[in-house]
């Protein structure tokens, strides 16, 4: 794991290093907890996930859930064919970053999952600096390789990259 960059917290100049530090884990888990709320939104009844972009002064730029593009069909029985689910699906990362627009420079992204290749890349284009997702491990063996390449590009990109433990 990456060490933490320095990131911009708005935290009064008073503030020790470790409240700063609890500072930031406080509103890691609150943009994670409001993600869980948004995943809640998605309309597949197999797979929930939610995403939260938020600024430096912890202001949320967009939200996002996993889902079919808007004006087409969403029916819950258009989910249980897989193969057709994973060619309509925008994903939640996709979703908040595309709802934000040139907004999300300078962000961070909150993540229900370890963001896909293609997520990791769409925030890298737009200008995520920070990445924090909830680990998964049950899905690991699925989706493995591909989370792995999505974190080594991440890294490459120089984008922070923080995975925390369920709470």
């Amino acid at each position: 794991m990456m060490p933490w960059k320095p990131i911009y917290i708005p935290c009064p100049p008073s503030f020790t290093p470790e409240q700063v530090h609890a500072a930031r884990e406080k509103w890691d888990r609150r943009f994670l907890d409001m993600a869980e709320l948004v995943a809640s939104w998605s309309r597949d009844p197999s797979t929930k996930v939610g995403a939260v972009i938020a600024d430096p002064q912890n202001r949320i730029v967009s939200l996002g859930f996993n889902g079919f593009p808007a004006g087409c069909n969403d029916d819950v029985s258009l989910y249980k064919n897989r193969e057709r689910k994973y060619m309509r699906v925008v994903h939640a990362e996709l979703n908040a970053i595309l709802m934000a627009g040139s907004s999300a420079k300078e962000c961070t992204l909150y993540c229900t999952l370890p963001p896909c290749a293609q997520c990791a890349a769409a925030a890298i284009q737009a200008g995520i600096v920070r990445v924090v997702f909830i680990r998964n491990d049950e899905r690991e063996g699925r989706w493995g390789a591909n989370w792995k390449e999505a974190k080594a590009m991440l890294i490459e990109a120089d984008i922070s990259v923080r995975e925390l433990e369920p709470s």
